[in-house]
């Protein structure tokens, strides 16, 4: 007997993207067969009466939002005025490496202490 591996086959796991997506409203009752949940991605909100697997409109709610994002965010604050700081354009960034940069030489190898 030969036992392959299926590839895109029955996922594992049976939990579905609606338990933690903030478009979905859970409503459970105490049994387990007692439960409604409703997507308001959609307009009129939508029952799914069935787990969920992707969806093109999940958006994880354990991910901070872009507000929230910003008010976490670093303000980074240069020495020099008129200086930007912060990300570069790969453009930006081949202008400003001095062309004798390639021509350097490797740094010279110092020997590890060694235990006596």
């Amino acid at each position: 007997m030969s036992l392959r591996k299926v590839y895109g086959g029955t996922p594992m796991g049976n939990e579905s993207r609606c338990v933690t997506c903030s478009n979905a409203r859970i409503i459970e009752g105490y049994a387990e067969s007692e439960r409604l949940v409703f997507c308001d991605a959609m307009y009129p909100p939508t029952r799914v009466p069935f787990n969920v697997r992707q969806c093109s409109m999940y958006e994880d709610r354990r991910l901070p939002d872009f507000c929230q994002m910003q008010k976490i965010a670093w303000e980074i604050r240069s020495k020099n005025a008129g200086a930007v700081s912060g990300f570069v354009l790969a453009s930006d960034l081949e202008k400003s490496v001095p062309e004798n940069a390639s021509e350097e030489k490797d740094p010279e190898m110092i020997p590890a202490a060694t235990k006596e």
